[in-house]
């Protein structure tokens, strides 16, 4: 089973901006979606972005005009989370998708 590890969290103030990674242990199939998810402390995770084919998106409303997703479409193994204008209630552990696998998430956290 591929195996997806995130990275590029930390600590932001808002209106700031961080570029989340999702690698694969092997190439991620363009016809299959990938998505990004987050949980926030007392919350239920919830569904941030995806992307399937070269580069269809959708996003939840919530972060629609302010994050994008993307691939790497060299060696077809990361995806991207540029997410700008945050805000503290982008305070998340935020973990990505890919069939069946799920990440172990990279903390993101927005406070002045």
């Amino acid at each position: 089973q591929v195996q997806l590890a995130e990275s590029g969290g930390g600590l932001v103030q808002p209106g700031g901006s961080l570029r989340l990674s999702c690698a694969a242990s092997e190439r991620i199939a363009w016809t299959s979606a990938t998505g990004w998810y987050r949980q926030a402390p007392g919350k239920q995770r919830e569904w941030v972005a995806t992307i399937i084919n070269r580069n269809h998106t959708a996003y939840a409303d919530s972060v629609k005009g302010r994050f994008t997703i993307s691939r790497d479409t060299g060696n077809n193994t990361v995806v991207y989370l540029q997410m700008n204008n945050l805000k503290p209630e982008d305070t998340a552990i935020y973990v990505c998708n890919y069939l069946t696998a799920w990440g172990q998430g990279t903390q993101v956290t927005v406070s002045s």
